[in-house]
């Protein structure tokens, strides 16, 4: 293999195949990064077995090879070059000679016939805007559960309903969801993508903002662009059927303007306790709304808001983390409370939007 390529390409596509790579101890191949050169242009894939990733970038080809070689090494060789040339690939015995302008480094390879397969997924496809896709999983996946004690819960699902892709997370504690208009989509019962799959997936496609397209089946979904192809393993499973737990009426409505509250939710969590625990009350003959917290080593504190109320009094306590995650889904400048009493689910809307839902459990005093 001998082949010559931009350093600013390769490091690139190296930045983002290398997130990929597995840290698996007992499979050190999982570690590497398999580089092919073959026709006009270098292949680079990764896999940690939940996800696998290809990039192309065009090469000059002089000698077409394979080779797998340690992704970390590689990475750190390249984030510190700031060269504006190109890169001369050459292996050399099983190993790769890396040579730009300034710098020549001789890195020992992997057997490459041991680097696992990346499936190619064959099923249902559609096209989409690749923003369409990160934000809605951006909307929601700070809402999955962390521990993959029941895998169903620590994804994203993802179905299609009147039109719309929808995507769905639950810790147990609180449920975001975020709606879609996508014209011309076919009919998804369900699929499940794991957090940390959909983590990276969101990571890859920050730059990206063509049409990706979408194939997916029972076991794995793929999404691929000309130049990228990634695909994700499916959880088998099934998300909980989240919509018999959506209230349909409520007590109390707070509208207040988004700025206002996450102010006075970042000075209520100073004087929180342990549990991040911050007390709402509305008081409808007062028409005062307010944010209270209380900590026996720090002290306690009292927020009033301006705030557009109706329904019934209200004191209700939860978890300051659960709020202020949701505000990076809404944005629009307020916010509506929807309560349906002290010991009962909160909804979390923004105003005039009924894209985005989040549904949030108070805590027990």
């Amino acid at each position: 293999m001998k082949a010559e390529c931009s350093v600013e390409k390769f490091k690139n596509a190296l930045s983002i195949t290398e997130r990929i790579t597995g840290k698996n101890l007992t499979l050190p191949i999982l570690g590497a990064i398999l580089l092919i050169a073959s026709g006009k242009s270098i292949k680079m894939r990764a896999t940690n077995l939940n996800l696998g990733i290809e990039i192309e970038i065009p090469a000059k080809i002089e000698k077409e090879g394979t080779i797998a070689i340690r992704g970390d090494v590689l990475n750190v060789l390249f984030s510190s070059n700031t060269e504006n040339s190109t890169v001369v690939l050459n292996e050399e015995n099983g190993n790769l000679l890396v040579s730009t302008k300034n710098n020549q480094s001789l890195i020992k390879g992997y057997p490459h016939e041991d680097f696992p397969t990346i499936p190619g997924v064959t099923g249902e496809t559609f096209f989409i805007s690749v923003k369409k896709i990160t934000e809605g999983i951006k909307s929601v996946y700070y809402s999955a559960a962390l521990s993959e004690i029941k895998p169903e819960i620590a994804s994203i699902y993802i179905f299609t309903e009147d039109g719309e892709l929808v995507f769905v997370s639950t810790d147990s504690f609180r449920l975001a969801e975020k709606r879609i208009k996508i014209k011309n989509i076919p009919d998804i019962s369900g699929i499940l993508i794991p957090y940390k799959n959909a983590v990276e997936i969101v990571r890859v496609f920050s730059d990206f903002s063509e049409d990706v397209k979408i194939e997916f089946n029972k076991n794995q979904i793929s999404f691929s662009f000309p130049s990228l192809y990634l695909t994700s393993r499916v959880v088998d499973g099934i998300f909980p059927d989240y919509k018999q737990i959506i209230p349909k009426n409520h007590t109390t409505e707070v509208v207040v303007l988004k700025h206002d509250l996450i102010n006075a939710l970042k000075v209520a969590n100073v004087f929180s306790d342990k549990f991040n625990q911050i007390t709402f009350m509305a008081n409808m003959k007062k028409k005062i709304f307010s944010l209270i917290s209380k900590n026996s080593d720090v002290g306690e504190s009292t927020t009033h808001l301006d705030a557009a109320q109706k329904g019934e009094d209200i004191e209700i306590s939860f978890n300051y983390k659960y709020f202020i995650d949701a505000f990076q889904s809404v944005p629009e400048d307020s916010i509506s409370l929807q309560f349906l009493g002290t010991s009962k689910a909160t909804i979390l809307k923004g105003v005039g939007n009924q894209s985005f839902m989040y549904l949030i459990m108070p805590m027990n005093k």
